[in-house]
């Protein structure tokens, strides 16, 4: 149509209006349009209502607790996360994190913890429409198939065990799935002690997965060597892409993909970058350096930090999903990214610690007989 109205203009100008071409000359071809942004969006949506999110790390628990008031089945604007946002992003499963403030350590770390447990608990009790505990992959599934959001409990720092392997066991008992292995003596720059081994042997007989993100290179390296279950990495995107001490370098990221670990990149502008374009850049860098299997979504809402631009809040999957969708990838590699990785790694927790509780007891190794 430009092109006629061009030549129109120009013929009218020179007064040849009579050397119009003939209306019945078959037009050039038009090339196909492209999918519009509406239409990935759409496409996005119908996507991830069949394959939901699930997502590696929330940080609501600690924000709900500077709140007099709160309702999350109603809406929450005073935090990113509620079950309203959650439904429209397609969250089906996440894990809510039970991470203190670094300046909280010691004895106190291990109260504080378990005051946050005692919260996320409370949180979902009192809304029974849209979340619902949850403990294994089955379970997770059974949630999401009852149109409820299901919470799982993680990871909690390391320094919540206080040194006591007995102390994970009654966290575990009480419901949680994941456990950071950075920030304690056991498990420094120098990567894991023989109590730390110990430590990560006791959790693969309980189930509780060990998140890796933020841990030393050397750490990292050992929990994979020593795991008989999937390691994790709940915040960690492509060093290669941005140097942040968090993410991870592609030798690392190739040895997790070879142990069938899984790396879940955070949806923050300090970590991906600024843009869903620049999520998107690392989504793509893990899948090829670890593999397809290998990778996850991270929100980390809540954690106060700062979101890429289309990515404030949990409703905003739909937005990432879409540029993936133009960079050609297909429903199944989302589908793995969204739900069914994560469900990989929550089944070989339990299929380890099922296997680990027929050959072993509970240890009573303390810190003191094996570290000096």
């Amino acid at each position: 149509m430009a092109d006629l109205q061009d030549e129109l203009h120009t013929a009218g100008e020179l007064g040849e209006l009579d050397r119009l071409p003939d209306p019945f000359v078959a037009p050039e071809p038009v090339r196909p349009v492209s999918d519009t942004d509406t239409e990935l969006l759409e496409r996005a949506h119908a996507v991830l209502a069949a394959h939901p999110v699930a997502d590696g790390y929330s940080g609501l628990p600690w924000a709900l607790r500077h709140l007099p008031w709160f309702d999350l089945e109603l809406g929450e604007s005073s935090v990113d996360t509620d079950v309203p946002r959650l439904r429209e992003g397609h969250v089906g499963a996440l894990f809510w994190s039970l991470h203190l403030p670094e300046s909280i350590g010691g004895d106190r770390a291990v109260g504080a913890t378990l005051e946050q447990l005692d919260l996320v608990r409370t949180v979902v009790g009192a809304h029974p429409e849209g979340l619902r505990l949850a403990h294994t992959a089955g379970e997770t599934a059974d949630v999401r198939h009852c149109g409820r959001v299901a919470v799982l409990l993680g990871p909690a720092g390391a320094a919540a065990l206080g040194d006591s392997l007995g102390i994970l066991r009654s966290l575990h008992a009480l419901g949680l799935r994941a456990l950071t292995l950075s920030g304690a003596s056991w498990a420094s720059e120098a990567g894991l002690t023989r109590f730390g081994e110990e430590v990560l042997r006791e959790m693969n007989r309980l189930g509780v997965l060990a998140d890796v993100s933020g841990a030393s290179a050397d750490t990292v390296r050992r929990a994979i060597a020593v795991s008989k279950a999937p390691v994790l990495c709940t915040r960690s995107a492509a060093r290669a892409l941005r140097p942040h001490p968090a993410n991870l370098p592609d030798d690392l990221l190739a040895e997790l993909g070879a142990a069938k670990g899984l790396c879940m990149v955070p949806l923050t502008a300090e970590q991906t970058g600024p843009s869903v374009r620049d999520v998107a850049d690392h989504l793509d860098h893990v899948r090829e350096v670890a593999g397809p299997e290998c990778v996850g979504l991270s929100g980390t809402y809540d954690a106060g930090t700062a979101h890429p631009q289309d990515l404030a809040d949990a409703s905003c999957y739909p937005h990432l999903v879409a540029e993936l969708l133009r960079r050609d990838w297909t429903e199944s590699d989302i589908a793995l990214l969204a739900w069914g990785n994560v469900q990989r790694v929550l089944r070989g927790a339990d299929f380890t610690a099922r296997a680990a509780r027929e050959r072993r007891e509970p240890s009573t190794a303390k810190i003191s007989d094996l570290d000096g």
